[in-house]
């Protein structure tokens, strides 16, 4: 078997740290940023709540697509050059949504971003595991979501700050910049795979080495859990908008705030993470963060439904889910490129790419049964928090 030791040490300091949580933030900055604006946006292009919504379904279906290329690309031809084009791709999306006049056309723009922004996020996590391996990977990935939080945090509060000066347009002209900013500072990151561990694989051999890890039971236990999580968040990401500014008239820079507290505490659980895994394995976390995910699930499914608790059980809810989410993502990430540790481009890829297939499903629902209350966000995030404790359990039983 080919080696899969690291290729890095400690020694690679708080510079590489950064440059990764930036790429990783790609995922939540490009969505978090322009949430307040969804509103607006909808009155602006004529569109109604439920087109709006299904902006992030749009874009997590080419998230989702675009990690099955990019992962065995970079497993042939390195980290760096595939995230530099992703990049350029990303650049390009956020420019079209800038220009867009109407909704179909701002949907088809954030698919052609998140094709680009998806190349940063499952290369950062690919660069992670050439860097480390198991348990030491697992506590890496946490410190890097503990910094990359900052950008969700900011992101909404930052975007209703730009709506207040300027237009939604902004937003995404915003985006733009980040994304130069970005590709400027991949001249300080260092190849992470080098060309001895790299894999010149056909297609034919990838959709091969596809089929292996979608056979080992572990690998599709750790991928549903991570799934089943995914389509409750963004479940909540496409109708929290709606549910807090439309129906319960919260004002779109205090809903900033209120999704900014969910990331503190994704922050705090992401933490006690990284350090609880000095004492316990991964597994466990995961289990635990499974449990608390399908608690607040049942918590938001019962506020929306009967209206039990108002705004403040809504938001305790949600920042109950979201904070789950220190325990859930790192492990079940950690775990599944250690299935095939030898082909972490490709295990990222395929898993990555099925567990933000997921979250299309999520938003999808809640924009197909929007009906002006937060009841569709509600049920969604509650099927999904239990179908995440089930698979959780499948994990801590599954062999291969």
């Amino acid at each position: 078997m080919t080696s899969t030791a690291p290729v890095a040490t400690e020694s690679h300091g708080l510079r590489i740290l950064l440059i990764l949580s930036a790429l990783l933030a790609f995922a939540s900055i490009s969505t978090d940023l322009y949430l307040p604006a969804m509103p607006v946006m909808a009155d602006a292009l004529h569109a109604d709540g439920g087109t709006l919504e299904l902006t992030v379904s749009g874009y997590l279906v080419g998230f989702s697509v675009g990690q099955l290329f990019w992962g065995p690309l970079s497993d042939r031809f390195g980290r760096r050059l595939p995230v530099a084009l992703g990049l350029l791709l990303f650049i390009i999306g956020s420019a079209g949504c800038a220009l867009a006049t109407d909704g179909t056309a701002i949907i088809a723009w954030r698919i052609v971003q998140a094709l680009g922004a998806c190349a940063n996020v499952v290369l950062a996590r690919a660069m992670v595991r050439d860097l480390y391996e198991g348990r030491r990977a697992a506590q890496k990935m946490s410190t890097l979501m503990t910094i990359m939080a900052i950008a969700p945090l900011a992101g909404p509060t930052v975007g209703g700050q730009i709506l207040t000066l300027g237009s939604w347009r902004a937003i995404f002209w915003t985006l733009v910049v980040v994304g130069f900013v970005t590709l400027a500072s991949l001249l300080l990151l260092p190849e992470t795979l080098p060309r001895e561990r790299r894999h010149p694989s056909s297609l034919g051999a990838v959709v091969l080495r596809y089929g292996a890890l979608l056979r080992r039971p572990r690998f599709l236990a750790y991928v549903a859990t991570g799934g089943f999580f995914y389509a409750g968040t963004f479940a909540y990401i496409a109708g929290s908008p709606f549910a807090y500014i439309t129906y319960h008239h919260v004002a779109p820079q205090l809903y900033g705030a209120l999704f900014a507290a969910g990331i503190v505490g994704v922050m705090a659980t992401n933490q006690m993470n990284a350090r609880l895994l000095n004492r316990h394995d991964s597994d466990t976390l995961l289990t635990v963060g499974a449990l608390i995910a399908g608690g607040a699930g049942l918590v938001i499914a019962i506020n929306t439904w009967a209206d039990f608790g108002g705004l403040p059980l809504l938001v305790f809810g949600c920042f109950l889910f979201a904070s789950s989410t220190g325990f859930i993502v790192a492990n079940s990430v950690a775990g599944a490129l250690n299935c095939l540790p030898e082909f972490s481009g490709s295990a990222s890829a395929l898993a990555g790419g099925l567990q933000y297939g997921s979250g299309v499903l999520g938003s999808a629902l809640v924009a197909i049964y929007a009906d002006g209350t937060p009841w569709p966000m509600g049920w969604v995030v509650a099927v999904c928090g239990v179908g995440c404790v089930l698979s959780a359990l499948w994990v801590k039983h599954s062999t291969d």
